[in-house]
């Protein structure tokens, strides 16, 4: 078993710095606790690497991030950087890591935790003990496809175009993944699709269906797009891992993750080539950046994920989730998650109550 890990830390803009301060406590308390050696790499991301270095992805970060066994991220992006050249933008940088690295999954749980199920938008019995993992195809589709632009056409007016593209091997990787971790969960996958309307997903759907003779004891079911996000609301313990494209799976894995109480309590793992990237799923919320309110609990959160899938080392994930859930059970709250009753703490406290559980 491995004890010695280099992690490449991309703390990024807004509230992203302040996250990763938590995580990097929570990390050199496992280091001490559990007799790891670990090496953390900070560099520059998003809009904070432009506006050192001129570019939202420099050299030295990639290079440290491809040599790293895994990434955390913090959140990139913000209104300050909306209107230069699109190239450019912070968001981009997310593009350029999952390609070089090759994260092609991107698996985001909602799962709530009881002391936040009165939390939820939706009522407790359509939500308590609610466990959902979302397995979003990373590097392919709408979002990568070419051609895709803006023109001018004869007459003045522009147009602008992007292209949905799926090979089968694309297909096909992103699915073994949904199955393999099915097996390890309640061993159902829901394929996502608009095989009604447009026929890359008919293909996807093809595909998705011919992989599952090699899962036969995993149980497969399709469903048009429009109907998940429906269903998400309606009734969403009926899921267990759902499989689908890149755009369906943006905007499906936000819908879940509003059902646990708030978006600032889930983590997210990228993977799929040799280092995986790990980073909360909240965005960088300028607004609040520096005024000591940002959860840190959904980066805290992406720590476990990196020991559970780049470290091989899933009890320290488990250790993790039992300390965030026992914190919450002593009533402790961010401003984002915060009950009446409850206790308001800020981002340092938060990070420090989960420490003093670590350490218990």
């Amino acid at each position: 078993m491995s004890y010695k890990f280099t992690i490449a830390l991309l703390p990024g803009d807004g509230i992203g710095p302040e996250v990763i301060q938590e995580a990097v406590k929570v990390l050199r308390v496992l280091e001490n606790n559990l007799g790891l050696d670990l090496t953390l790499n900070e560099v520059p991301v998003g809009g904070a690497a432009y506006e050192a270095e001129g570019h939202p992805l420099p050299e030295n970060t990639l290079k440290t991030a491809q040599s790293a066994d895994a990434v955390l991220l913090g959140a990139v992006g913000g209104p300050k950087w909306e209107k230069i050249d699109f190239s450019l933008r912070p968001e981009r940088a997310l593009l350029g890591l999952r390609s070089s690295l090759k994260l092609y999954a991107n698996l985001r749980p909602a799962r709530i935790f009881p002391a936040l199920v009165d939390a939820s938008s939706l009522k407790r019995e359509l939500v308590e003990n609610l466990d959902i993992l979302v397995v979003r195809e990373l590097t392919g589709g709408i979002y990568f496809g070419e051609p895709r632009g803006v023109e001018t056409l004869p007459d003045g007016s522009r147009k602008g175009f992007n292209t949905l593209v799926y090979a089968e091997d694309e297909i096909k990787r992103i699915a073994r993944i949904a199955f393999d971790v099915a097996r390890k969960r309640n061993k159902k996958v829901m394929s996502v699709d608009k095989a009604n309307v447009l026929e890359v997903t008919g293909l996807w759907r093809e595909v998705v269906t011919e992989l599952h003779v090699e899962y036969p004891d995993v149980a497969l079911d399709h469903m048009y797009v429009d109907n998940c996000a429906m269903q998400l609301v309606r009734a969403p313990k009926q899921f267990d891992v759902i499989v689908t494209t890149n755009m369906f799976g943006d905007i499906l894995s936000d819908e879940a993750s509003m059902l646990t109480g708030s978006i600032g309590m889930l983590p997210s793992a990228s993977v799929g080539g040799d280092t995986g990237m790990y980073e909360p799923i909240h965005g960088s919320a300028p607004d609040i950046a520096g005024k000591g309110l940002a959860n840190p609990l959904a980066t805290i959160l992406s720590v476990g994920m990196m020991f559970k899938y780049s470290f091989d080392r899933e009890e320290v994930d488990t250790k993790i989730e039992s300390a965030v859930e026992s914190v919450l059970d002593q009533g402790f709250r961010t401003r984002d998650i915060m009950q009446e009753g409850m206790t308001e703490v800020s981002t340092t406290e938060m990070g420090d109550r989960v420490i003093a559980e670590l350490e218990k």
